[in-house]
Order: structure tokens, then sequence, then C-alpha cells
């Protein structure tokens, strides 16, 4: 079995409990969401494509400032007025077109499952298992390009694996625990952050006795 598990447990003693996903600037962390939480998150799901999460917490801002951060107004706000108010997340125009058709679905009172989900345009396999996981507590580990960078290096797959076959690695190889997808996927955003960045900082990492790229590179990293 590969081990996951001890890669997780390294991030976590080094970075301790994340508590993701953050509802109004905060990671409340081990509560229950309730309907608001739920449709915020799924909002962010879809504002973070694309972007930061701090481009994504001012566009939330100014829906919440303005009194939009709710379904029923969402659904009959001017899409123009919306594009607006969400500018900070980028594309923004396409965006605000998701939220649009993401609650249409809503509506619909179609059965959220992945497969329904995938159905909503502009909602791809990320954003998907994104609200699944983090909104609905559902066992779907969430890809992105953290994910990739991070296990890539490792060892664990190829830089260019595709999103189907790196989350299959995950579920083949961990319990299916919500809980636990939801904190190993904040854990790596977080590594990915701090030391596995796009050019990383391989001295002082707590997953480098771990990782294939730091035993290829140590040589060269430390004489540079």
């Amino acid at each position: 079995m590969l081990n996951l598990n001890l890669i997780y447990k390294i991030m976590y003693k080094e970075y301790g409990l994340q508590g993701w996903w953050p509802i109004n600037g905060k990671y409340p962390g081990k509560i229950k969401l309730n309907d608001k939480d739920i449709f915020e998150i799924s909002l962010g799901a879809i504002l973070t494509q694309n972007t930061s999460w701090k481009n994504v917490d001012k566009a939330l801002g100014n829906l919440r400032e303005n009194k939009m951060l709710q379904i029923n107004e969402l659904r009959l706000i001017d899409i123009r007025k919306l594009a607006l108010l969400i500018k900070s997340s980028g594309y923004n125009n396409q965006k605000a077109k998701k939220i649009k058709e993401f609650i249409k679905f809503l509506d619909s009172r179609i059965q959220i499952n992945r497969e329904n989900l995938l159905s909503v345009w502009g909602i791809g396999k990320e954003t998907a298992d994104s609200i699944l996981l983090y909104a609905y507590n559902k066992p779907y580990f969430v890809i992105d390009s953290y994910t990739k960078r991070v296990f890539s290096r490792l060892g664990f797959c190829k830089e260019d694996i595709g999103y189907d076959e790196l989350q299959q690695l995950f579920h083949d190889n961990l319990d299916h625990n919500f809980k636990l997808f939801n904190e190993y996927h904040a854990l790596i955003v977080e590594h990915a952050k701090r030391f596995c960045r796009k050019k990383p900082e391989c001295i002082g990492c707590p997953l480098n006795t771990k990782c294939d790229y730091y035993k290829k590179n140590y040589e060269n990293l430390i004489n540079e």
C-alpha cells in the first residue's frame, strides 16, 4: 500500500488542524453546517476557479455586504450586477453565469450527487468534488494543481497525471472518510503554499526525506 497515511501524519504534525472550508472569513473546524453555510461553500467552490482564495474572499465579502449571499437574492439579481459584485474573483462574467446555472440546478431539486453536478454548465470535476466534500461531507478527494505538484515531486505520480487517475490513487489507499479527505486536502494546500511552491523551498521542508525531487536535486539546491 502506498504510504499516503504517513505523508498525512507528517503534514498534520507540522501544520495542525486546518478546519476548512472557510465560512465568512473564518475556519470553523468541526461544526455542523446549516443550509446557509452549504450555499456559501458551494459559491466559493465556483468562485475559486482559476484564482486565489484571497480574491474569492473579497467577492464573497461584496455579496455579503450587499445582502446577496443567499439564493433568493441571487436568483433575482441581474447577471451584470452579479458580475460586478464578484469582479475580484476574475472571469467574473463567466462565473456570474455559472452561479445562475447552479441556482437553476438547486431550484430543480434534482439529487445533489457527482453525476448531476457535472451536468451543470461551468462545474467541472474539481468544483463538483469540492462542493460534495466540503459542503455535503461526501468522501471525494479533491485534486487540484497543488495536489499534482506535491505528489509528483514526492514520487507518487507523474506531473501530468489525469484528475481521475490521481483521485483514484487516494481513494484506493485511504479510508473513505470525508473528515480525512477534507483535512488532507487542506494540509496539501498549506504545504504547497509554505514549501512546495512553483519554485520549491526544499530546505526545511518536513517532507524532504520522503521526497524524490529533494533527493534528486539536494546537492544543486544547497549550492545555489
